[in-house]
């Protein structure tokens, strides 16, 4: 809470333009690409680390395909993960959020005008619409980024169980899945501190549809899973 009240009180000034009148701006979808959109964002959050005195590391970007259409699959450490996803991923990416964001203040704004697509975790026929709809989406070549925890690990870089169900997008879609681990982003807002941090995000070599296509959706899970636990235990180490 003491960093956002720090961020806050250190952008103060630039609240009116970004949320006054680029986020508003930017709603209207219909004149602006999701290019501009999201070039926005990503233009913002840089800004927002630093005044949040955070220092992001990146690695792995190679790793990305060239073309669009693909999953991102990070593991969940606390608030600051899709922020740095948005500040290192260039290319337009879209979510899913939970349904519940979709009516917070200020966030709801940025839901649409990115795209996200809301999602009620206890209906299980919003989910399997949802799923489908995004399913359609990544083969048409746009980008998602989806928690295949369904929610925060609240342990520092200690991983849970990742959802077989995640995957689905991705098998339905024929599209390759990429393992994003994130490493101390925890420390940035899940600490109530403003001290300097660093936090690391590593985009590791993607899974595509011809290794994973005769595999159950819980055996993917699995094998991501083990891909992201493996790069956090090798650069936490001691």
């Amino acid at each position: 809470m003491k960093r956002i009240i720090m961020i806050v009180i250190r952008v103060i000034l630039k609240l009116p333009y970004w949320w006054g009148y680029k986020v508003n701006k930017y709603k209207h979808i219909e004149n602006y690409t999701l290019q501009e959109r999201y070039g926005f964002i990503h233009r913002v959050v840089a800004i927002i680390s630093k005044k949040a005195r955070v220092e992001l590391e990146c690695y792995g970007l190679e790793n990305l395909p060239d073309r669009s259409g693909y999953l991102l699959a990070p593991n969940h450490q606390g608030l600051y993960d899709p922020l740095a996803i948005f500040q290192t991923h260039e290319r337009p990416i879209r979510a899913i959020v939970k349904k519940e964001l979709a009516s917070t203040i200020l966030v709801k704004d940025v839901i649409k005008m990115l795209e996200y697509v809301p999602m009620d975790r206890n209906n299980v026929r919003d989910s399997a619409r949802v799923i489908k709809y995004v399913s359609n989406e990544v083969a048409k070549g746009e980008n998602f980024f989806v928690f295949p925890e369904g929610t925060r690990s609240k342990n520092g870089n200690n991983i849970l169980e990742f959802k077989g169900g995640t995957f689905k997008i991705a098998v339905k879609a024929k599209a390759p899945i990429v393992p994003v681990a994130m490493i101390d982003c925890y420390k940035v807002f899940d600490n109530n501190t403003i001290k300097k941090t660093t936090a690391k995000i590593h985009y590791l070599k993607p899974l595509y549809y011809d290794e994973y296509k005769d595999l159950h959706t819980n055996e993917i899970a699995k094998i991501v899973h083990d891909r992201i636990e493996a790069c956090i235990k090798e650069h936490t180490k001691g």
